[in-house]
């Protein structure tokens, strides 16, 4: 029904953007702190330098935490500062000894 009220289909929605970061915080309820890194060239010299991107990521379930690799999907804006939220976690962080979680 809400495809018919855009004029739009399934099948043309265009794909979500997907990215995959490392949580860098977990403090807060159903959010979540991911930064994501990527490489690129340096346009004249070459050398490969690192950049960063740090997304505000809703976790409905608060199940990630820190050190955890996690695979986050673009959706509409939750908050002011929420426009992506959590697909799924890729890979556990080692759990700390003598920590709460």
């Amino acid at each position: 029904m809400a495809a018919e009220q855009t004029g739009r289909s399934a099948e043309q929605r265009r794909t979500r953007v997907t990215r995959i970061g490392v949580v860098t915080s977990d403090v807060r309820d159903k959010t979540i702190r991911v930064t994501a890194t990527r490489q690129v060239k340096h346009p004249k010299y070459e050398k490969l330098l690192r950049r960063r991107v740090v997304y505000q990521v809703h976790d409905e379930k608060d199940d990630a935490r820190v050190g955890d690799r996690v695979e986050i999907m673009e959706c509409r804006p939750i908050s002011k500062t929420k426009a992506w939220r959590l697909v799924r976690i890729i890979e556990r962080a080692p759990q700390q000894p003598g920590g709460p979680r």
